[in-house]
């Protein structure tokens, strides 16, 4: 029983991205959607990711500089390490995880609670395609994701910098030494890779858990843990695959 509950939501899933594309709203309406969906996921996101990126940089490079407690390592390892952690999985998966918790469980409340209101009814009612309505300009305004992850490994590798020499654990020099040598330029292709489908993930499974809710301003709350849980999961499902696809 419990297969086919799941098996039933992934299909009804799909579906819903098959229907999103019906009937499309006209671009004059979609314009003023995309914008406001663009302010309230892309830049009311940008506090928290830098507030994050920044500290845990600096964490990042101190705990790699604790752990050399050989004389014999190099100490321009702390810049590598971090820059490594923070491009290759901190910046895309680990922002990508926090952001399932608040920018899915807004859109989940958002959607859910027209759901409660009978406001997706009413927009049915009037002939207009609720899910491409809803749905449609989250995952336009979230092509826009990359910005945000390219600025949390800017930030992840400054405060590395930051903690690592001002806290003496390295030198500038070193520092930089370790963030140039054996650097590979397609790690940053594999993250902005992995960067577009979590914005997929991120837009449309808060979307269809909010859009498919049945009850009152309880089932809204527990729609939106249940939307945070199952966004966290397949993000960190479909960041094996890629890894495994992109790095193998």
């Amino acid at each position: 029983m419990i297969l086919i509950k799941y098996l039933t939501q992934i299909g009804s899933y799909f579906l819903m991205l098959k229907d999103m594309f019906n009937r499309p709203v006209k671009w004059s309406v979609m314009k003023q959607l995309i914008l406001k969906e663009i302010d309230d996921l892309i830049i009311d996101s940008l506090g928290i990711v830098c507030f994050i990126s920044f500290f845990v940089g600096g964490v990042v490079a101190i705990q790699t500089a604790l752990n050399l407690t050989n004389p014999l390592i190099p100490r321009y390892l702390i810049g590598f390490a971090t820059r490594q952690s923070v491009i290759l999985e901190f910046a895309p998966t680990f922002i990508s995880i926090i952001m399932a918790g608040k920018m899915g469980s807004f859109i989940t409340s958002s959607i859910g609670t027209m759901r409660v209101t009978e406001q997706i009814d009413a927009l049915e009612v009037m002939g207009v395609n609720s899910l491409n309505y809803l749905v449609f300009p989250k995952i336009v305004a979230l092509f826009l994701y990359p910005f945000i992850i390219g600025i949390a490994m800017f930030l992840g590798i400054f405060g590395g910098y930051l903690a690592a020499v001002f806290g003496g654990f390295a030198t500038e020099t070193e520092f930089i030494n370790g963030l140039q040598v054996e650097f590979i330029p397609f790690h940053i292709t594999y993250a902005f890779i992995k960067t577009l489908a979590f914005a997929f993930i991120l837009a449309t499974i808060p979307s269809f858990h909010g859009y498919y809710m049945k009850g009152g301003a309880l089932e809204v709350g527990k729609a939106s843990t249940i939307s945070f849980v199952w966004t966290s999961v397949v993000i960190i499902i479909v960041n094996y695959l890629l890894t495994q696809i992109l790095l193998s």
